[in-house]
């Protein structure tokens, strides 16, 4: 998994495109700024943020909102959760 602090060229889960907030939390921008490269699932070859990837299908809603607290909380890293969320997806796949 290859970590890139840009947003270009992600793909964006069906129904999140245009439901921005005027006001983002820090968390949300940082979570949608941290971008990486799947090389599974329907993300494969693609670059997708970490927001993206934890509001995808392949992340169970209860998991995907235990996951953001203990992020908001200061329990995870950034590069924990993208860890925890990449292996999610990948476990997924198998």
């Amino acid at each position: 998994v290859k970590v890139k602090g840009s947003d270009k060229d992600t793909v964006t889960v069906a129904g999140e495109e245009g439901d921005k907030s005027p006001k983002e939390e820090p968390c949300e921008t940082a979570l949608k700024s941290t971008v990486v490269d799947m090389e599974v699932g329907e993300f494969r070859g693609h670059k997708v943020s970490l927001w993206d990837l934890l509001f995808s299908d392949y992340i169970p809603k209860g998991q995907r909102e235990e996951l953001l607290e203990l992020y908001r909380e200061g329990t995870l890293t950034i590069q924990e959760l993208l860890s925890t969320t990449s292996s999610l997806v990948t476990d997924s796949q198998e």
